[in-house]
């Protein structure tokens, strides 16, 4: 059984021009490979959707009473069941919401902040475990496993660029 608990409701929720303003992460690891010239290889987690197919990154409502660190954090571990490091920010990205229209953004608009989350702790039971499965996908595999297009310019615009530019170093010496 779970001791943590998922946030639920919209009360708290924080709304900015018309817009929902959401937190999230992409989570890594580094996974041995032999093929490889660093002799490893990037892996990214992704979860099952709750209402449909295709795979999603951890993501939700950026509340009153947090910062949109402490969101993305949060949703991290409701979601996906993983803690770890996070690290830098990887841009905003805004899309549009079929099932989050309320009276605070009627159209549904949505605008996501996302981070890189290092992971380093695999939680054995999450508050979200019943309805998601997690998988973990190499870049390529993630690419083509995105249920949505801004999920997938958050991977390749972002998580990748960022991974190349500060973690390419630091990530053949792990």
């Amino acid at each position: 059984m779970c001791d943590l608990v998922a946030r639920t409701g919209r009360l708290q929720q924080r709304y900015k021009d018309g817009s929902r303003l959401i937190a999230g992460c992409i989570p890594f690891r580094y996974i041995k490979d032999g093929n490889s010239e660093s002799g490893k290889v990037v892996q990214v987690l992704m979860i099952s959707s709750s209402s449909g197919p295709g795979l999603l990154f951890p993501k939700g409502g950026w509340e009153n009473d947090e910062t949109v660190k402490e969101a993305a954090v949060r949703e991290a571990v409701e979601e996906a069941g993983v803690r770890g490091i996070l690290m830098d920010f990887l841009g905003d990205y805004e899309f549009k919401s079929k099932t989050h229209q309320d009276e605070f953004s009627p159209e549904g608009l949505c605008k996501a902040a996302m981070y890189a989350l290092y992971v380093k702790e695999e939680l054995e039971t999450w508050p979200e475990q019943k309805t998601r499965t997690r998988t973990w996908l190499t870049i390529g595999e993630a690419v083509g496993s995105c249920r949505h297009a801004w999920m997938k310019d958050a991977l390749v615009d972002g998580f990748c660029k960022w991974h190349k530019e500060k973690m390419g170093k630091e990530g053949d010496e792990d």
